[in-house]
């Protein structure tokens, strides 16, 4: 890993985990740790100059739009949130 790139820690993935779909049907989804610290690492960025590290921008950028239209990212001024963590309601399609 290169440094000065945002992961999550063992701590905050065991937190988000528990909250994301797992009977998804359709191609194996992207690892999930690896495109939220994408999103958190890219906030406020402009997508396209999203580090190679967390995958393809448009993968991170589409699994952002799609989870903060559904409610499941809580999008703030100077952070996010995932809904899980806050208790706002999660839809079956993210």
């Amino acid at each position: 890993m290169r440094k000065g790139l945002f992961w999550l820690n063992d701590k905050q993935w065991a937190l988000i985990e528990p909250h994301l779909p797992t009977n998804q049907t359709g191609p194996v989804r992207d690892d999930d740790r690896r495109v939220i610290s994408g999103i958190i690492h890219m906030h406020g960025a402009r997508w396209r100059d999203c580090p190679p590290d967390y995958g393809p921008y448009t993968t991170i950028y589409n699994r952002f739009n799609r989870w903060a239209i559904c409610g499941r990212l809580l999008v703030g001024k100077e952070n996010l949130h995932f809904a899980a963590l806050v208790g706002a309601a999660m839809c079956s399609a993210c």
